[in-house]
């Protein structure tokens, strides 16, 4: 298995067969893209494509007290 970058990924197939392989639209993946996103894409035996992404834990920022 193979581990890609999002960005590298459309780069090789392509931002509309990208989005179908991942079961996206287009418009979601555009988006991913110009956020910058941190998303790896693996092709898993079987030719199946999954999409994680790395995303700091809490993801969410620490509330300030008053």
């Amino acid at each position: 298995m193979r581990r890609i970058h999002i960005s590298d990924f459309v780069a090789e197939l392509g931002q509309p067969d990208a989005a179908r392989a991942l079961g996206l639209t287009q418009g979601g993946l555009s988006k991913a893209l110009r956020l910058g996103r941190e998303i790896y894409v693996t092709r898993k035996k079987d030719g199946i494509y999954e999409a994680h992404e790395v995303r700091p834990f809490p993801s969410q920022p620490k509330r300030k007290t008053p």
